[in-house]
C-alpha cells in the first residue's frame, strides 16, 4: 500500500482546510485523501472519519457510501473499533473480522457486507471533541505494521488540521449567530418605534405590547415585530449587517 508523504501532508491538509467551507467538507476531503493514500492497485481501502462532540457523533465523513455504511452500523450498536479508538486514544487493528470476538454483533454484520479487516486510529483533539480515522478493506490482513504506522502518522498530522477546521467553523457559526441577533434586535426596535408612534406610549409600554402579542399568538417576538413592520412598510425591515 502507498503511504502518505509525511513531509507534504501537513501543508496538504491545511490547504484542504482553507478550501473547505466547513468541517464536514474538510473531513470528507480528508477521508478521500486517506483512502487514496492507503489503497494499493489490488487492495482498495475506503475511509471514514468519526468526529464526536460530547461523546455523540457530530460529523460522519467518508470516502464512499460503503465506508459511511460501516460507521452507521457501528453507531447503531453504540460500540465498535472506531468508537473504541476515539474514546481510548489507542489504535485498534482488526486483522480478520471473521476471527474477531470483540464487538460480536458489529463484526458479524459488517462481515456480511464483505469487510475483511479494518484499522481505527485516534485523531487526538481537545475539549469535548473526539475523533478517529477508520480504514476499511475487503481482504484480511490488509494493514501490516508499516501501514499502521503510516496511518498513525497521518492521524497525528490530521489532528492539527481538524482542530483548525473546527475552530474556523465554530467562529463562523458564532459570527452568523451574532449577525442574526443584531438583525432581530433591529427589527424589534423598529417595531417598538412604530407602536410608540401609533399609540403615543413609552418605549417600555411598546415593548410590553409586543411581548403580550408574542405570548397571545404563540409566536416569537421577532416574528411579531416583523409583522408590525410589514403592516406599515409593506415589506420586512431592512437591516445592514454583513453576514
Amino acid at each position: 500500500m502507498a503511504s502518505p508523504n509525511s513531509t507534504q501532508l501537513p501543508s496538504v491538509l491545511i490547504e484542504l482546510v482553507l478550501e473547505s467551507p466547513d468541517v464536514q467538507d474538510f473531513l470528507n476531503r480528508s477521508a478521500v485523501l486517506a483512502a487514496r493514500e492507503f489503497s494499493g492497485p489490488d487492495s482498495p481501502v475506503s475511509c471514514a472519519v468519526t468526529l464526536l462532540y460530547k461523546s455523540r457523533p457530530r460529523v460522519v465523513a467518508s470516502s464512499s457510501a460503503a465506508a459511511t455504511r460501516m460507521d452507521e452500523i457501528q453507531y447503531s450498536y453504540g460500540d465498535g473499533p472506531c468508537l473504541t479508538a476515539a474514546h481510548s486514544g489507542e489504535t485498534v487493528l482488526v486483522k480478520d473480522l471473521a476471527a474477531e470476538n470483540r464487538w460480536p454483533d458489529y463484526t458479524s454484520e459488517v462481515s456480511r457486507h464483505g469487510l475483511g479487516s479494518l484499522l481505527a486510529v485516534p485523531i487526538t483533539l481537545s475539549g469535548d471533541y473526539l475523533s478517529a480515522l477508520n480504514l476499511y478493506a475487503d481482504r484480511e490482513n490488509a494493514f501490516p505494521a508499516p501501514t499502521v504506522q503510516a496511518a498513525e502518522s497521518f492521524a497525528r498530522h490530521a489532528a492539527s488540521a481538524v482542530r483548525l477546521a473546527i475552530r474556523i467553523t465554530d467562529t463562523t457559526s458564532r459570527a452568523e449567530d451574532l449577525v442574526a441577533a443584531m438583525r432581530s434586535r433591529t427589527t424589534i426596535d423598529i417595531a417598538i418605534g412604530i407602536i410608540m408612534g401609533q399609540s403615543r406610549c413609552s418605549q417600555q409600554q411598546a415593548f410590553d405590547v409586543l411581548r403580550a402579542a408574542s405570548s397571545h399568538r404563540n409566536m416569537k417576538l421577532r416574528e411579531v415585530a416583523e409583522s408590525v413592520v410589514a403592516s406599515v412598510n409593506g415589506r420586512p425591515a431592512e437591516t445592514h449587517f454583513e453576514g
